[in-house]
């Protein structure tokens, strides 16, 4: 009668659906599913858009519980590139990124508040310039599943303003900030 008891305690045990948590997931820069750009005004009569092509970094998604997600990423900022090498050198200077000395920036999140139809603030710290700010970035969920190579992903985009002075980067003109729009996809793991 024990065994019988016991069996069928393990039988529903497995048979009731489990609590949904939160999956980890790597960003996928190797597939160039992954961007961090970034659009400055330049002398006040028009655009520059640049990017980051270096980074990784992981995040936490749990669907049932967006508040428990968590994002973590990691910048070379001597990746910097607006597709004009003499101008790249210049950002990456002493005048404004100086990558010599801040060869990388960080975000972490400390926290994810959700909006409702898949849109979210994420806010956390970055670490640019050897200053660290708190960010608030708008994201929104782009959709989630499996992938035709046996994975599974999920992905998102999100856009932010950087004041560059907050982080001690010289202001030139027009440009006392920048906006940052992000693409992540990642591989659960």
């Amino acid at each position: 009668m024990k065994k019988q008891l016991l069996a069928l305690g393990l039988l529903t045990a497995f048979s009731i659906p489990s609590v949904a948590s939160a999956a980890d997931y790597m960003i996928d820069t190797k597939g160039a599913h992954a961007s961090i750009n970034l659009k400055i005004k330049h002398l006040g009569y028009s655009w520059i858009k640049g990017r980051f092509n270096t980074f990784d970094g992981t995040f936490s998604y749990d669907p049932m519980n967006i508040s428990a997600s968590k994002v973590n990423v990691n910048v070379d900022t001597t990746s910097f590139d607006t597709n004009h090498a003499e101008r790249d050198k210049h950002v990456r200077s002493e005048d404004f990124l100086n990558v010599k000395k801040y060869s990388t920036a960080t975000f972490t999140s400390n926290k994810v508040e959700p909006k409702g139809n898949g849109e979210m603030t994420i806010t956390g710290d970055l670490t640019l310039h050897g200053q660290t700010k708190p960010i608030a970035i708008d994201a929104v969920f782009v959709g989630e599943g499996e992938d035709p190579w046996g994975g599974y992903r999920a992905g998102f985009t999100g856009t932010t303003r950087i004041e560059l002075k907050d982080f001690g980067i010289q202001v030139m003109g027009e440009s006392s900030y920048a906006d940052l729009e992000l693409h992540v996809e990642g591989i659960r793991q």
